[in-house]
């Protein structure tokens, strides 16, 4: 579950306010879209990670 960052209690006063107006800055800013060989990529990426075998956990 989300929790908004006024009932974040590690936030508080002068932090708390330049951590929102850093946030509301960078909404504004242009989503960065990724070029074809970078979703090539992370398509090649997240496939190989699919494949990965962790040894049994053992106690």
């Amino acid at each position: 579950m989300a929790m908004t960052i006024k009932t974040s209690p590690e936030l508080w006063g002068e932090d708390a306010r330049i951590f929102m107006e850093e946030a509301e800055r960078n909404s504004m800013l242009p989503t960065p879209k990724l070029n074809a060989i970078q979703r090539k990529t992370l398509s090649t990426m997240l496939e190989s990670a699919k494949n990965i075998m962790f040894p049994p956990v053992t106690h």
